[in-house]
């Protein structure tokens, strides 16, 4: 059989150059279109929101380190924040019988610990919860309880942390670590130089938040004001949580 040439434009064919430019993954990964890529991380998950009618959310953060069988208060953050999560998809407005839109949808960072126990105490009552998980160097993934057409996978904690931010009509804190305490000040900086909404934020069992960090040393070395102190509340309960987000404003419909 004769040998078949190569046809004349063979090389600008296969040259990565001549790849849509949505379809070339060198191109979508490089430096350059990082700014592409952190729009990406906004749109997605913006349609995948509005497609379910998420309208409001209720932000839970805390400790990935918990675990449901932990012995003493661990175990006990981990159910309280199960019980809240139930608690408040049935009474905020997450649970959608019509064309009406979800408000106060329980929103997580979506690992393991407390953000598991929230977002399943959101199963446990039939009600959607979002689990905002990000890629990380070590080994995780989302917890099997958020829902999910609403578990997201980000690259940048920024887009991470905006969409945790812009719908929130309210924050409640358990106890963590580093990176829960990233995500508490963020909030409390927002609110303290009112760049977000006046939203409630609770913070679960008193005597944690008073150990670890000290509220009162702050306002006494001038490094902020005694009306900044109001921004947040406590709670020691799933019901009282519950009830301070309610006396703090929480709009339920």
């Amino acid at each position: 059989m004769p040998s078949r040439e190569p046809a004349p434009n063979a090389a600008q064919l296969i040259s990565p150059a001549y790849r849509l430019a949505a379809l070339d993954q060198d191109f979508l990964l490089s430096s350059p279109m990082r700014g592409v890529r952190f729009l990406l991380e906004f749109s997605k998950v913006d349609e995948a929101l509005a497609a379910w009618g998420v309208r409001s959310t209720l932000v839970v953060f805390g400790s990935a380190r918990i675990s449901e069988s932990g012995p003493g208060k661990p175990g006990e953050w981990y159910a309280a924040a199960r019980a809240f999560g139930a608690l408040a998809s049935q009474r905020g407005g997450a649970i959608r019988t019509d064309d009406r839109m979800r408000d106060n949808v329980i929103a997580t960072g979506g690992g393991p610990g407390i953000m598991e126990a929230a977002n399943r105490g959101a199963a446990d009552v039939g009600a959607p919860s979002i689990g905002f998980n990000i890629s990380l160097p070590h080994e995780q993934g989302p917890n099997p309880y958020s829902t999910p057409e609403l578990t997201f996978r980000f690259h940048y904690f920024a887009m991470r942390k905006m969409h945790l931010a812009m719908r929130a009509s309210a924050l409640v804190v358990f106890p963590g670590g580093f990176g829960t305490l990233d995500e508490l000040f963020e909030i409390l900086t927002l609110r303290q130089t009112d760049k977000s909404p006046r939203i409630p934020v609770v913070l679960f069992d008193e005597a944690y938040w008073r150990s670890i960090l000290n509220f009162d040393a702050l306002v006494a070395a001038g490094m902020a004001d005694a009306a900044d102190l109001e921004i947040f509340r406590f709670a020691e309960t799933a019901e009282q949580i519950w009830s301070e987000l309610l006396a703090c404003g929480l709009p339920v419909a």
